[in-house]
């Protein structure tokens, strides 16, 4: 059988245990996996490139058939580039499936040779979201439900900067 490689691409501002899970689960399905972090030209992050690279890493270091890379660009080239056959989309509920439907039917014609795999986190991580748990850090509330301990420690670092 042939070795496959599966590319799970996203900004990851921050990597949550939602992310963490789907990760998991992707890593028992493919040879290996490479997490992609965006260096997300089309949106504003709260951690740098390097800070979401860092932390990505610390959450999949028991995973020695997934590696953490960045890139910028057309996913379609980067995911081509490493001859990946996959690319894993996580689903948290209805409302991601219209957009990952519609993204999965274009990659589909930018590379008709990668088939898009779509992964649900756990019952217990469904409702979470970066955007969320950025946006009830930086009002005060609790986040060490959502995260693991090294990104609530660098979120807390990061809001009491200013």
């Amino acid at each position: 059988m042939p070795h496959v490689l599966a590319v799970y691409p996203g900004t990851f501002d921050p990597i949550t245990l939602g992310h963490e899970d789907v990760v998991r689960r992707a890593a028992l399905l493919f040879d290996e996996l490479i997490v992609a972090v965006a260096a997300g030209h089309h949106k504003k992050t709260l951690f740098s490139l390097d800070e979401r690279i860092e932390m990505v890493r610390h959450a999949v270091r028991d995973y020695p058939q997934v590696r953490v890379e960045s890139f910028a660009g057309l996913m379609r080239d980067f995911v081509v580039a490493r001859g990946a056959r996959a690319m894993v989309r996580g689903l948290r509920a209805v409302t991601d499936f219209d957009y990952e439907f519609q993204l999965a039917g274009m990659n589909r014609h930018l590379m008709p040779q990668v088939e898009t795999v779509f992964l649900t986190p756990s019952d217990k991580y469904q409702f979470i979201s970066s955007t969320f748990v950025r946006e009830i850090a930086s009002l005060g509330g609790e986040v060490d439900k959502f995260v693991s301990p090294e990104v609530d420690r660098r979120l807390r670092a990061r809001l009491a900067q200013g």
